[in-house]
């Protein structure tokens, strides 16, 4: 996929956790292309999100209480940090995979490398 990719964020003891469970940097991203936000945490986590259905994108500087692949419902945490993370809105629901499950995400909260970059990249027109 063509795009610009955005690591997700690890802490130094998460980075070697969440490797070890499939979670780790080198199976873990957020991409925007022109269309699409697809969002991947390892085999833990997946969604492609068409930049139509992103109603906001935003720092989000609310307390994190874990790491990896948390929520219920429509709303989500994909992390490896408890910074960097950016709060993405949705809507319509987008229909995504929490391990083999199948979730109508309509807010995302993800830890990334350059939280302000994402943001600005997702304010761009695509």
């Amino acid at each position: 996929m063509s795009g610009k990719r955005f690591g997700i964020s690890y802490g130094s003891f998460n980075r070697a956790l969440l490797t070890v469970l499939g979670m780790g940097p080198e199976r873990s991203h957020v991409t925007v292309s022109d269309d699409t936000v697809t969002v991947r945490m390892g085999w833990a986590f997946r969604s492609d999100i068409p930049r139509s259905a992103v109603t906001s994108a935003r720092l989000d500087d609310d307390k994190i209480w874990g790491w990896g692949v948390h929520g219920w419902g429509a709303k989500w945490l994909v992390n490896g940090s408890s910074s960097g993370v950016v709060r993405l809105d949705l809507d319509p629901a987008v229909p995504s995979k929490v391990g083999p499950f199948g979730v109508g995400l309509r807010v995302l909260r993800v830890s990334v490398e350059e939280p302000n970059a994402l943001v600005a990249q997702l304010a761009a027109d695509g």
